[in-house]
């Protein structure tokens, strides 16, 4: 049953909202299968059971691996099924994957190293959930309601993926503290079900046209596309988008900044711990992290309103950058929160920009094909960025000396690089057809 057809004409403010509060609790929930919800899990994973940090970052990245294969079938199923589907069975799926995680302790041996592949498949479960089909929806489905206010929706959802950042784990931790990470698990499974099940299930609507609205609540498409951009909204097919160097440039350089995130936010905790911070210190500066995203998705977002993407989205990953060489120098608890503050406040662009840019660059006519193929490129990035300072830890440094910070010098590097490859994606302009051709 789908209650956007009868409700959307009801409700005394433009239901566009009810589909960012729809697309924001699948965006909140997707953090039972987050970088900094496991972060909390590696210690106590690692004490009981004996996995290395590396085994369990693993886990991660095989489902961000996964998640690059399914990305672009996912694209396809939001631009012919719809949001509502691939949203509500994506929470479905995430709930019995992160339930199931309580129990998944079986092992296999190969070549003389114990596999926990239950782990393995419960968790790449939900980081497929996580990377693929709960992003591309909802950025899809809120860049097709919106066009003038775009940034600020796409801000409001780094906000509420923030909060559920900050809940997660500290739910997470309070269980664990309480009684054991088993019944962790089991209490964030049955949140992503109870917090966002029903509202993606009953309330989402793939296009304003389809209920009869505008984009933006406007009262005519032409007054939506004038007040926007004040010329005809970009329809770009896939097959046109993929010829353009923006499109990759942008796939390219989202990927990056995302590979140095899932590195720095999947080992943050462990890290300030090494550097001999207390867990309560770890603890805050992963709040101050989160937080901060969320502020910044909210500013990130305005901006983007008024100065084109590219220039927007470099900055990001230059305060990106800078975030990863300060975290180098960290050795007191103020330095730590500082740091995890400006590392959140840049992420919030990282999350908000990307998504802005390709609905601005190509239009909403094939976003959900567009984004489908360009996610295998955030999705590699997260996945190669958790497996970075775990092997850098465990294996390129010296034994009983090792240290995450080459990694990090290594992220600070990458994200001046990416800074100015994203300086390099001009929004493409499609040739004016011919006259004979117009008719």
């Amino acid at each position: 049953m789908n209650l956007a057809p009868r409700l959307a004409h009801r409700t005394p403010f433009f239901y566009g909202w009810a589909i960012l509060f729809s697309a924001g609790a699948s965006i909140f929930v997707r953090n039972a299968a987050a970088s900094l919800t496991i972060a909390v899990f590696v210690y106590p994973l690692s004490d009981e059971l004996g996995w290395s940090r590396t085994m369990i970052a693993g886990a991660a990245s095989l489902g961000g691996l996964a998640a690059t294969f399914t990305s672009p079938i996912i694209g396809w199923l939001v631009d012919r099924f719809g949001a509502r589907m691939v949203l509500t069975s994506s929470v479905l799926i995430l709930g019995f994957s992160t339930i199931s995680l309580a129990w998944a302790t079986s092992t296999i041996s190969i070549f003389g190293a114990a596999i926990p592949w239950a782990f393995y498949l419960a968790y790449g479960m939900g980081r497929v959930i996580f990377s693929s089909p709960i992003q591309i929806g909802a950025s899809v489905v809120v860049s097709r309601w919106f066009i003038r206010m775009r940034g600020r929706v796409n801000g409001i959802l780094s906000l509420t993926h923030s909060v559920g950042m900050v809940l997660f784990p500290l739910i997470a931790s309070l269980v664990i503290a309480q009684s054991g990470w088993r019944d962790a698990w089991f209490v964030l499974g049955v949140m992503v079900w109870v917090i966002a099940l029903l509202p993606v299930s009953l309330l989402m609507a793939q296009r304003p046209e389809d209920v009869g609205l505008h984009p933006d609540g406007d009262e005519s498409e032409a007054v939506a596309y004038e007040s926007s951009q004040q010329e005809e909204e970009p329809a770009w097919t896939l097959k046109e988008a993929m010829k353009t160097p923006a499109l990759w440039i942008l796939a390219v350089g989202t990927g990056l900044l995302f590979l140095i995130q899932a590195g720095t936010n999947t080992h943050a905790a462990a890290f300030f711990r090494d550097q001999g911070l207390t867990a309560t210190t770890a603890g805050l500066g992963i709040s101050l992290n989160a937080a901060f995203l969320g502020i910044g998705g909210i500013v990130w977002g305005r901006i983007v309103e008024n100065i084109p993407a590219r220039y927007v989205m470099a900055a990001v990953g230059l305060v990106m950058a800078v975030g990863s060489a300060l975290f180098i120098t960290t050795d007191t608890t103020i330095e730590a929160l500082a740091y995890s503050a400006l590392f959140g406040f840049g992420l919030g662009g990282m999350l908000t920009i990307p998504p802005v840019a390709y609905a601005d660059y190509f239009g909403r006519q094939s976003l959900g094909a567009i984004r489908g193929i360009t996610e295998p490129f955030t999705t590699f990035g997260q996945a190669i960025g958790v497996l970075v300072p775990g092997v850098v830890f465990d294996y390129l440094t010296t034994p009983g000396e090792e240290s995450y910070l080459p990694a990090f010098g290594a992220f600070a590097a990458l994200g001046l690089f990416t800074t100015l490859i994203i300086l390099m994606a001009v929004p493409p302009r499609k040739s004016p057809l011919p006259e004979d051709s117009q008719g």
